[in-house]
C-alpha cells in the first residue's frame, strides 16, 4: 500500500494516479512511490501501457517547496541522487508512457511529464520550469530532457525566465502532443494507451530502446543497435504473427499476443 501514488491496472494499462492534495507537489514520500511503482510496472506483464496522471484538477504543481526550503545544501548532496532517479525510472520504462496533464504541470510536474513517450495536455493547463525564480534549477531531469525535447534554445527561454506557458504554446514548442478539453485527457490518453497495448510487446520495446539510446550516441552507433534490435524481434512469435496476418489479410489485421 502507498499513500500517494496509486496503481491501477485494467486492459494491459496502468494508470499511476497521483493524489496528494491540494496541488500533487512531489514530497520525498511521492519521489519515493513513483520509483516504487515503477519498478512494478516494469515487472508486470500485464501492464503493456502507463498513463501518468494527476486527476481532473491538476497533474503535479512541481515540488514541494516547503520540504526543499528546509533542506541545506549538503542535504540535497545526499539527496539529489534519488530525486532525480525517481522520475528516470519512469523514462526508463520499456513500455509506452503517455503524461494526461490537467491544470498546472510546473517545475517538477513539468519534469514527470517530460519522462513519457507522449503529453495531452488539457487546453487550459499551464507548463513551465519555474525553478529559476525560487534561485534554483531543474533538478529532476528538466534541464536534459526540455533541451532534447524542443531544443537547446526553447529550453532556456523557458528555464531562464521561469515562465509559464498556455497548452497552445506548449504545443507550437513540441512540448505536448496533444490537447484537448479538460474532460477529454484521460479519455484520450486511455485510447492511445489502449491501441499500445494491443501492439506487439517486445516491438514496441524495442522500437523505444532504440530511440532513446540512439538518441544519446552518434549516428553509426545507433544505427548498429537499431540493426541488434531489428534482428532480435525476428525471433517472437508476434514477428509470425505480424507477418502472416499482413500476407493473409493486409496492414493493421493482426492480433498480437507479446511475446
Amino acid at each position: 500500500m502507498t499513500e500517494f501514488v496509486a496503481l491501477e491496472v485494467a486492459d494491459g494499462v496502468a494508470t499511476l494516479r497521483i493524489d496528494r492534495p491540494p496541488v500533487n507537489a512531489l514530497n520525498t514520500a511521492v519521489q519515493d512511490e513513483l520509483r516504487a511503482a515503477a519498478a512494478e510496472c516494469e515487472r508486470r506483464d500485464d501492464i503493456r501501457a502507463v498513463i501518468l496522471w494527476g486527476g481532473e484538477k491538476v497533474f503535479v504543481a512541481g515540488a514541494d517547496v516547503k520540504e526543499m526550503h528546509t533542506m541545506s545544501a549538503q542535504d540535497m548532496q545526499r539527496r539529489a541522487g534519488a530525486v532525480s532517479d525517481s522520475l528516470d525510472a519512469i523514462a526508463r520504462l520499456p513500455k509506452p508512457v503517455i503524461a494526461a496533464v490537467t491544470g498546472y504541470a510546473l517545475g517538477g510536474g513539468c519534469e514527470l511529464a517530460l519522462t513519457a513517450d507522449f503529453r495531452v495536455s488539457a487546453d487550459d493547463a499551464k507548463w513551465g520550469q519555474p525553478e529559476v525564480l525560487l534561485g534554483v534549477i531543474p533538478g529532476m531531469g528538466g534541464t536534459q530532457r526540455l533541451a532534447r525535447l524542443i531544443g537547446p534554445a526553447r529550453a532556456k527561454d523557458l528555464i531562464f525566465t521561469g515562465r509559464f506557458v498556455d497548452a497552445q504554446e506548449a504545443h507550437q514548442l513540441g512540448l505536448v502532443d496533444v490537447v484537448v478539453p479538460a474532460d477529454e485527457v484521460y479519455r484520450t490518453a486511455q485510447a492511445m494507451a489502449a491501441k499500445f497495448a494491443r501492439g506487439p510487446a517486445l516491438a514496441l520495446r524495442a522500437a523505444k530502446t532504440a530511440i532513446d539510446v540512439g538518441l544519446q550516441t552518434d549516428l553509426a552507433s545507433g544505427l548498429r543497435l537499431e540493426s541488434q534490435l531489428f534482428a532480435a524481434v525476428f525471433a517472437t512469435e508476434d514477428k509470425q504473427r505480424g507477418m502472416a496476418s499482413f500476407i493473409e489479410s493486409g496492414p493493421g489485421k493482426a492480433e498480437f499476443t507479446g511475446n
